[in-house]
């Protein structure tokens, strides 16, 4: 398992669980498969997983709420899986501190491709085999918006003198913005620079992973252009 990108996966399906540890097994994962939200929380504080697939609705704790507590403890990526993807569940999920989600039923092949998106956002490669690491694309410096500074080289932000603790995704969303400050970035172009997506995706991931940005530095630091996306101001 050292060497091998390790899954946390909790779900309370006997067959699906079965179905998809095998089939992430295949595709050279190593998965640790729980049937509840309790033994999932117990599982990753004593294992510490590389990314964790939880399903909203399990009994104990529910995905949402086992997500909460993840992220209060980890910046781990976090993919939800739902059956409904109109549900509020999606936004819960999300706004709990989910990287992305997968509607039920999903394709293995779909969800293994979202899994490698999210590992190759947080460094992992982009298969079974944990990444021996890599360089940034961003360039390193400190870029300076108002009382928002954002080292690039110490992937650090700070607002006004304190530390912004971000996620990876979160980072990597600023620093798309702090790339092209004042430029319009489209919700599908962010789909496929931060998660990326080589396909459409649901721009409900966007949103919600900037509205999460915005509590943290600064609710008018990032505009809203209505019909167009969302745009840093210099």
């Amino acid at each position: 398992m050292a060497d091998q990108t390790h899954v946390l996966f909790v779900e309370d399906d006997d067959v699906i669980r079965e179905a998809t540890q095998l089939a992430l097994e295949r595709d050279g994962f190593a998965v640790t498969a729980m049937p509840d939200g309790l033994s999932g929380l117990e599982s990753f504080r004593a294992d510490r997983p590389d990314i964790a697939l939880l399903d909203v609705m399990v009994p104990g704790l529910d995905g949402v709420s086992l997500c909460r507590r993840i992220r209060d403890e980890s910046t781990v990526p976090v993919i939800m899986l739902s059956a409904r993807a109109d549900s509020i569940d999606v936004v819960l999920g999300l706004e709990a501190g989910a990287d992305d989600y997968v509607t039920k039923p999903f394709d293995g092949a779909v969800l293994v491709a979202r899994i490698r998106a999210v590992l190759r956002r947080f460094g992992h490669a982009s298969g079974g085999e944990k990444a021996d690491g890599g360089e940034d694309t961003m360039g390193g410096g400190v870029l300076t918006f108002g009382d928002l500074e954002i080292d690039t080289e110490g992937m650090e932000v700070r607002r006004a003198g304190q530390t912004v603790g971000l996620t990876p995704t979160e980072m990597r969303l600023l620093l798309e913005f702090s790339s092209a400050p004042g430029t319009v970035l489209s919700r599908d172009k962010l789909l496929e620079r931060v998660w990326d997506y080589g396909w459409g995706g649901d721009t409900r991931v966007v949103d919600v992973h900037v509205q999460r940005l915005r509590t943290k530095i600064g609710q008018d630091r990032i505009e809203t252009v209505r019909g167009f996306g969302y745009k840093l101001k210099a």
